[in-house]
């Protein structure tokens, strides 16, 4: 089954990386929710992405955070090769899409919300 790292998560419902949990679990695949906020979402805690939890098994990467918040997790997010990782609206990032192309890591510019809801996911 298809694992998703919703990498930005909050328990905002109110936020796209909530309701991106929403639409994944509806689709019946399996997140996990990572942040730098507490709380959980959908009955998953939200594991702090400043201890850059170990998972495995990743196939997509889910990013809700501004590419100015995204270099410091460059490493990580390579270390925990996913096959690929989506660029929501907001989160495109030109440098971080060349080094996961280099690396094998196919790189998408795309909303999750859009993709779950025309199968493109």
């Amino acid at each position: 089954m298809k694992k998703t790292v919703i990498i930005g998560a909050t328990q905002n419902p109110s936020r796209y990386a909530y309701l991106a949990a929403e639409r994944l679990l509806e689709n019946g695949i399996d997140f996990i929710p990572v942040g730098i906020k507490k709380g959980n979402v959908l009955g998953k805690e939200i594991l702090d992405l400043r201890t850059r939890p170990d998972i495995s098994d990743v196939d997509t990467m889910t990013l809700y955070i501004n590419p100015s918040h995204q270099q410091e997790w460059y490493d990580y997010f390579l270390k925990l090769k996913p096959k690929r990782i989506i660029f929501n609206p907001g989160a495109e990032n030109p440098e971080l899409e060349m080094q996961l192309e280099e690396n094998g890591i196919e790189a998408v510019e795309a909303c999750t919300l859009v993709m779950l809801r025309t199968g493109q996911y």
